[in-house]
């Protein structure tokens, strides 16, 4: 591989506006990592690896479009996976990678064309940045990172050491001229190569060697996984919202109350099921998201809603807090009412609250109180709750 010349690359010159696409390889099935799901399906910090790959990319300035080429019977479950991300109609490939490449390739135009494994989650923007830059010079550029360790010969026992020095890990997104990876392909005759830098060094054309990132680790094992969520918690912020509703006493009972109906004599009054824990829960989480709150999202005038169950409202506010790849650490929700008694339903509220959000029973607090006789809720006249959520977010 060819080693990049820095002083050439950052030589200030004048360069017409070039058109990149970015082209995720996500058609792997996963086979060495277990489970039956194929990695770029799995959840990492609340959503999928494929979600991180892509929007890692498709907010980059340099890059105009996004493409996704997925497995065989694959769409539907990438579809579900990229949620509102914007990539345009799925691209099939096949059995090898190579195949599906190519299968990209034939499915994009423009001057640039960006690499990547979806197995590869994060995706720093200066490495964009290099790859990009690096293409005024060459036909290719791959992000790299030196061989810190020492390699060996491995058999049934430790072998020869191997001289590391020269060496260096390749890294995906690779940038390519789109008529130069087009025709290096075309030329290929070997077998299905790891990586699109073999077949245009194959080709006799020069691959920059840029810069990698140590974030860009590709995740194959468990434990990369497990990794991987380590440094994402570690670039995640700490955030907290509050909530409160309040529904006056109306009708015949039951109430609504965190998601269950607890009998009382007399029901509670709204557009929807009045649900003034779901509600105030729901009211929180918007709130540490910067969302808005929960009438920018389910408006009373919107008939839609009419009667509708307060879980909708919860578990949609759950899916826009993770589609931002916030992390929910923690719901608390204090019930204010003389009666009904919260106590004897208190484990059950947590439980449905906790199924609905996605979350274990221990992230999920229900508490009641009264106002000792004062103000509406002393004399009866309805209930309200007031919650907090904890939650971490990031890029």
């Amino acid at each position: 591989m060819e080693k990049h010349l820095a002083d050439k690359a950052s030589a200030p010159r004048a360069r017409a506006a070039m058109t990149t696409t970015a082209l995720i390889v996500a058609a792997g099935s996963g086979s060495r990592l277990g489970g039956g799901i194929p990695k770029q399906f799995r959840s990492l910090g609340g959503k999928p690896v494929l979600h991180w790959a892509v929007g890692s990319l498709i907010h980059h300035p340099a890059v105009q479009r996004v493409r996704v080429v997925v497995g065989q019977g694959q769409r539907e479950r990438a579809s579900e996976a990229l949620g509102n991300l914007d990539v345009g109609e799925l691209i099939e490939g096949g059995a090898e990678r190579a195949d599906s490449v190519r299968a990209g390739l034939s499915a994009i135009d423009g001057d640039a064309v960006l690499v990547h494994d979806a197995a590869r989650p994060f995706c720093p923007s200066a490495v964009v940045d290099r790859l990009l830059a690096s293409l005024e010079f060459f036909d290719g550029a791959a992000p790299v990172l030196p061989v810190g360790d020492t390699l060996a010969q491995i058999g049934d026992t430790l072998g020869d050491p191997v001289n590391r020095a020269g060496l260096a890990r390749v890294q995906t997104p690779q940038a390519f001229r789109v008529r130069a990876l087009k025709s290096a392909y075309d030329l290929w005759k070997g077998p299905s190569p790891t990586d699109e830098t073999t077949v245009v060094r194959a080709a006799g054309m020069k691959v920059a060697a840029v810069e990698g990132d140590p974030a860009l680790e590709k995740l194959t094992l468990p434990a990369d996984f497990e990794r991987a969520e380590q440094w994402l918690a570690g670039r995640l912020s700490p955030r907290s919202g509050m909530g409160f509703d309040v529904h006056a006493f109306s009708g015949e009972g039951p109430v609504m109350l965190g998601g269950i109906e607890i009998p009382h004599g007399r029901g509670l009054a709204g557009h929807s099921d009045a649900d003034v824990v779901l509600h105030a829960i729901t009211d929180a989480l918007l709130g540490a998201a910067s969302l808005g709150d929960i009438g920018d999202h389910f408006p009373p005038s919107d008939q839609r809603w009419k009667g509708a169950a307060s879980s909708l409202f919860l578990a949609r506010a759950v899916q826009l807090l993770r589609e931002r790849g916030a992390v929910i650490d923690h719901v608390d929700c204090t019930v204010i009412a003389e009666t009904p008694k919260i106590g004897p339903h208190r484990g059950a509220m947590r439980s449905k609250i906790a199924e609905i959000a996605g979350l274990s029973v221990d992230q999920v607090s229900v508490k009641a109180t009264t106002t000792e006789g004062l103000g509406f809720t002393g004399r009866g006249e309805g209930i309200a709750a007031q919650a907090v959520a904890s939650i971490r977010i990031g890029f």
